[in-house]
């Protein structure tokens, strides 16, 4: 070697709390740069009461300044209190206490999940999670700490579980099993654009039901696939126990010495019997009661909807409508119902005081999502405030509009940019607002069904979701791996979060892209009497 020593760097691993910092501060410097250089870029918009077209210039506001000091310092409460998936989440996991804390939870895994095939199990957790897309962001708090738990409780990496809850619901989230708010939220933008050509056309809410129920299935077994011999095998075996981890030591009080062990087990057998038919009959009659809230027009029905709107989709999934907005909550009071009523047949259950005490243990590692969630919001908040999103999506929609692709070029056009365009604004209303008045016309000039556009944008949405840390739900991922990480010294970074999912992310674009192409070529319907041609 020349007498020369090997200069080996030293790895460092930067804490994602210390990252969101920094690319807070770096957005601020970028957006005094770009407004230094007079970045801006116009965009159409069309007034969705009128139908008529709306010229929009957006510049980047330079928060690098006295003003942007001022900003900085008036909204961070604000930004922190407004980022609901934390609330959320805390709501859920009140209820997964109380379900771990009296045995519910371990119960259930060790008759039910772990005599389960663990392929099949992931498939199970991957269709559940792409299925959560159907109401908000679901999947994110209630999946994703149930993931862990049943891979741990199954001997399996509780990482694994993770990132592979999180892909399924934001590699899968532009598909469900049935109408959900998405079409809600899109279905409109994508009628006014398509008025643009035609001011009589329509689009229905179930324009893209087939097609999202086919890829559904699709992108399930891609995943199970991909997770299983890719990304599962890489991150080995959990052979370290979680200082503090979540779980509940099994342990059975020994009453009297002289009970031998089988006696113990066949008490223990018949407690937790008891404690699941108790169960499953609170959870029968809370379903009932679920449905009977969502059926209208009946004596006290319709707890749940929002009877100010005229369809019945639009009660469900409307932007006030109370099983939206209240269903974590819902989903937390069965939790708690079932838990306890676990917990009187099971015995197990002595007295509140030691509930209280038990299922708070459950929420005491998520502290740590406290201060990471506060810098995470702010980075999104400061991004949005500078309308850098905007701007990128603005240029998006003119790239499409100045070049004369037409049938499968520009499909793969359009799909390139809404990908591309998604990892700096995955707000997918906001990011069609823009993109739609350009792409709708363009497709339907090239005789392309705007809901196959519609189609597209939600593909685009789910090719990138995962691997952008602006995505307001990466923070409880990142969060959860580093709950579960038993190297406190070594945190997952958000470059090592991304690079664990790269595989999937690439693998599940080329499915899109495949069953985008596919489909169209193969001119398969998508909706009811509805095609990808016009």
């Amino acid at each position: 070697m020349n007498g020369k020593k090997k200069l080996k760097l030293k790895k460092f691993h930067l804490h994602p709390v210390t990252a969101f910092i920094l690319l807070t501060l770096l957005t601020i410097i970028l957006s005094g740069i770009l407004s230094l250089i007079g970045a801006q870029a116009t965009y159409t918009t069309v007034n969705p009461v009128t139908g008529n077209i709306e010229k929009n210039l957006v510049v980047v506001e330079n928060l690098f300044s006295f003003s942007g000091l001022q900003y900085l310092i008036s909204s961070a409460t604000k930004n922190f209190i407004s980022f609901t998936t934390l609330s959320n989440l805390l709501i859920a996991l009140i209820g997964l206490g109380i379900c771990q804390a009296t045995g519910l939870l371990d119960t259930f895994i060790k008759r039910v999940l772990t005599k389960i095939d663990n392929r099949k199990l992931t498939f199970i957790i991957i269709l559940g999670a792409t299925v959560s897309s159907l109401i908000n962001d679901i999947g994110y708090v209630i999946i994703i700490p149930l993931a862990a738990i049943t891979f741990y409780k199954n001997n399996r990496n509780p990482i694994a579980g993770i990132v592979t809850a999180f892909c399924g619901v934001a590699f899968g989230y532009g598909v469900t099993l049935f109408v959900g708010s998405m079409d809600v939220n899109l279905v409109t933008i994508s009628e006014s654009s398509a008025r643009l050509i035609d001011s009589t056309y329509h689009v229905a809410l179930t324009s893209n039901l087939i097609i999202i129920i086919v890829t559904t299935i699709i992108l399930s077994v891609a995943g199970t696939i991909i997770m299983e011999k890719a990304i599962i095998p890489k991150l080995g075996r959990y052979s370290t126990r979680v200082e503090n981890d979540f779980s509940k030591t099994e342990e059975i009080e020994i009453v009297n010495s002289a009970e031998d062990d089988e006696q113990r087990r066949l008490k223990e057998e018949i407690y937790e019997k008891k404690g699941m038919k108790n169960a499953l009959i609170v959870a029968i009659i809370f379903a009932i009661i679920f449905i009977y809230s969502l059926i209208p027009n009946l004596p006290f029905s319709g707890l749940l909807l929002d009877m100010n709107e005229t369809t019945y989709l639009n009660q469900v999934f409307g932007p006030n409508a109370y099983f939206q907005d209240g269903f974590t909550f819902v989903v937390s009071l069965f939790f708690i119902a079932t838990g306890l009523a676990y917990g009187y047949g099971a015995k197990t259950l002595t007295n509140d005081k030691d509930l209280m005490i038990d299922s708070s243990k459950y929420i005491q590692e998520v502290t740590f999502l406290i201060p990471l969630v506060f810098f995470a919001t702010e980075f999104v908040a400061v991004f949005r405030k500078t309308n850098i999103p905007t701007l990128i999506t603005a240029w998006g929609s003119n790239i499409i509009n100045s070049l004369s692709f037409t049938g499968l070029p520009l499909i793969i056009l359009i799909v390139v940019v809404l990908a591309l365009v998604n990892i700096f604004n995955p707000v997918t209303t906001a990011k069609w607002t823009i993109m739609a008045p350009v792409v709708i016309p363009r497709l339907m000039q090239s005789n392309i069904s705007p809901e196959f556009g519609q189609f597209i944008l939600r593909a685009t949405d789910s090719m990138t979701n995962g691997i952008t840390p602006l995505l307001t739900y990466f923070v409880i991922y990142i969060g959860y791996l580093n709950i579960y990480n038993p190297n406190k010294n070594k945190p997952f970074t958000i470059g090592k979060a991304i690079k664990i999912i790269v595989p999937y992310c690439i693998i599940i674009s080329l499915v899109w892209i495949a069953i985008i192409l596919l489909w169209y070529l193969a001119g398969l319907p998508i909706g009811a009497g509805v095609n990808p041609t016009l």
